[in-house]
């Protein structure tokens, strides 16, 4: 099994989340060491969802009956082929298909899988309490927004259920959901989640560099840098920290590390801290460098930083490139959200 830290499991049912064939047998027994699994893995803040071939209304009827429904995002249970089920779970969590764990007994749907997505890791699930010892299950720490991660999710499918719905403009839908946008130094307490954002974030990331706690710390007690993170909250809960920026100060204003999940990239808020730490670096009359790591997943950062009018000072031909802003031009930020900078 690859070194990869998993951010979601995908279950089969029939002999796998349980003993038994739903269709055959509706007095299936559940597995006690999967109920155990699927719920310390919620406390890690690694997802859970299925891919079950069997019919919807009686497989979910026996979750409810087990107490686990509530505890799988996107469960696809249905006939068609587990790859395409693998696929539209990976496409609604938006995260990366290398960051996904399919357990399922049968080696023909195991290799189905990965016949078409071969970054899958898979496990036959025949030893849950080994596998939940395995170190890609085992974040070295938990943060609060970890903890909270399928509950964003569930308020995630919500806000998509009224926004579908919704009539009128993605802009008037956005004001209307009363959207506030935080940024502030960080604190001590938030550097778990800050080190957790530079492992798992790598499509809005500008440079793949990742820090330890200690590294983070001393970036947020030192005179000579700032160490930002951020958060976004609308009527339908916070979507947790979401943003960090790290910027060694000086004559000229460096950005180290610009990083935003992907989770918030529909909401139109992926360039407001970096409009912000250009605002900051003018007012202190700095121009802006940045630091960025071409890789074949962050091009929407490039695109970004090319769109905020940022030039290149160097590049080193290998992807690594140091950008430079002279800011004379500043992205607005956008009128549908509320930005805070104490909180």
């Amino acid at each position: 099994m690859k070194k990869k830290e998993i951010k979601c499991v995908i279950w089969d049912l029939d002999n796998t989340l349980w003993n038994g064939i739903l269709s055959e047998d509706k007095e299936v027994k559940l597995r006690e060491d999967a109920k155990n699994m699927i719920i310390v893995l919620d406390s890690r803040g690694i997802l859970n969802s299925i891919s079950s071939k069997n019919n919807y209304d009686d497989a979910m009827k026996k979750l409810e009956e087990f107490g686990l429904s509530q505890y799988f995002l996107y469960p696809e249970i249905n006939w068609n082929p587990k790859s395409d089920s693998v696929g539209k779970i990976v496409k609604h969590l938006n995260i990366g298909m290398d960051t996904i764990l399919f357990i399922d007994d049968s080696e023909f749907e195991r290799n189905e899988v990965t016949s078409v997505y071969p970054e899958v890791m898979t496990d036959d699930g025949a030893d849950l309490v080994k596998l939940l010892s395995n170190e890609i299950l085992n974040p070295e720490y938990t943060t609060i927004d970890a903890r909270n991660r399928r509950q964003m999710y569930l308020e995630s499918i919500k806000r998509n259920c009224v926004e579908e719905s919704f009539i009128g403009t993605n802009e008037e839908f956005l004001k209307s959901i009363d959207m506030r946008f935080c940024i502030r130094q960080a604190r001590e307490d938030d550097l778990n989640r800050v080190q957790e954002l530079t492992v798992r974030t790598h499509q809005l990331n500008s440079t793949g560099v990742t820090y330890s706690f200690e590294e983070l710390d001393e970036y947020r007690k030192s005179g000579d840098h700032k160490l930002y993170v951020c958060e976004l909250i609308d009527k339908f809960g916070s979507y947790g920290k979401i943003g960090i920026a790290l910027v060694e100060l000086g004559k000229e204003w460096h950005l180290k590390l610009l990083l935003m999940s992907c989770r918030v990239m529909n909401r139109g808020v992926g360039t407001v801290l970096l409009s912000y730490i250009m605002g900051e670096a003018k007012k202190n009359n700095s121009i802006l460098l940045a630091d960025f790591m071409q890789t074949d997943r962050n091009k929407v950062m490039y695109v970004s930083y090319k769109f905020a009018n940022f030039k290149e000072r160097s590049n080193d031909g290998k992807g690594n490139i140091v950008f430079e802003n002279d800011l004379s031009i500043i992205p607005k930020i956008p009128t549908y959200l509320t930005l805070i900078t104490e909180c």
